[in-house]
């Protein structure tokens, strides 16, 4: 099967790349990392504007969702330019709001987080939550299952990826949900993250394929080498592979597809950048060179919302008949 996006989400996936250029993404990445996010901030306003935010929010609370498919559209950009933020948890934070029964908390939530005036981060009890420290709107899911807001936040830890700064929360604000619809969310957070590897992965070959095109070794630019041609093509198969994979994970939305799409789109992602680093020689080592920005989010995402292990179970249990589609 194909999947072929229409005009309009073409149109919609240019919008957003002509946004992120203008950024100048690499330079918002470095300043977030700092933890100067005055230009990260005024990107993802930006970014909102153009609708990202609104697709994973229904109509009711001023969004235009769910539109499942143009997410991963938009998270495939998000990943091309290494964009900072709690791009993933906000959608999750949406998604999870819109699903609780009682409605006041997302009427009060949801419509900030959908124009972008809030950013949101969401962790369960245990783990660290994406960039607590900057998120305005932070919901904590206990170990009973109650969603709650938190008012506060621990320390920050380092992160594989300079990018994501990791903190704990303390889940001691309002309770907002006593059993949170968190199996619905987290399908959204891993198909969110599984566009956004491709779009690292695809930024990488596509910045690794412009590198050895213009290096030269013994006379010649390396990319002639066979060696490095079949490495390159190695990567391409593996991410064009991941491409229908999330697509179609995001049609069906069902948790074996998307479990799937996470795990072949992470780890597309994951060898590209082993390719990309080799073929980089020692540059590709320096974290002032831009491509570690890449490098780094592709070796981060691999774990973030279920590890490929967790993954491989899911599709597992639904290809055994434990949960997939008749």
């Amino acid at each position: 099967m194909r999947f072929l996006l229409d005009t309009e989400q073409r149109a919609f996936a240019d919008s957003l790349d002509a946004i992120l250029t203008a950024a100048d993404t690499p330079s918002v990445v470095r300043d977030w990392s700092r933890g100067d996010v005055g230009r990260g901030r005024a990107l993802w306003s930006r970014v909102a504007e153009a609708g990202v935010f609104a697709l994973a929010a229904p109509e009711a609370y001023e969004g235009m969702g769910p539109l499942a498919v143009e997410l991963a559209v938009a998270f495939v950009e998000l990943g091309r330019h290494a964009m900072p933020g709690p791009l993933v948890e906000t959608v999750t934070a949406a998604v999870l709001l819109a699903g609780l029964d009682d409605a006041g908390p997302a009427k009060r939530l949801l419509p900030a987080l959908v124009a972008g005036e809030s950013m949101a981060t969401v962790a369960r009890a245990g783990s660290y939550a994406l960039d607590g420290d900057t998120a305005t709107t932070r919901l904590s899911l206990t170990a009973d299952g109650e969603l709650r807001l938190a008012s506060g936040h621990g320390p920050v830890h380092p992160s594989l990826d300079p990018a994501r700064r990791l903190t704990p929360l303390r889940p001691d604000g309002g309770l907002l949900a006593a059993s949170a619809p968190f199996a619905h969310a987290l399908l959204w957070a891993r198909l969110a993250t599984a566009a956004q590897a491709l779009g690292v992965g695809l930024a990488l070959l596509d910045r690794t394929v412009a590198y050895v095109r213009q290096r030269t070794q013994f006379g010649a630019p390396i990319g002639s080498f066979q060696a490095v041609k079949h490495r390159l093509a190695d990567a391409k198969v593996a991410l064009e592979f991941a491409r229908p994979l999330v697509l179609g994970a995001a049609v069906t939305l069902d948790p074996a597809d998307v479990a799937a799409a996470k795990v072949t789109a992470c780890e597309a992602a994951y060898t590209t950048a082993r390719t990309a680093l080799q073929l980089h020689g020692a540059i590709g080592y320096t974290a002032e060179y831009d491509l570690s920005l890449w490098l780094t989010k592709a070796r981060a995402l691999r774990t973030a919302w279920g590890t490929s292990g967790e993954c491989r179970e899911v599709v597992l249990s639904g290809v055994s008949g434990g949960g997939r589609r008749s």
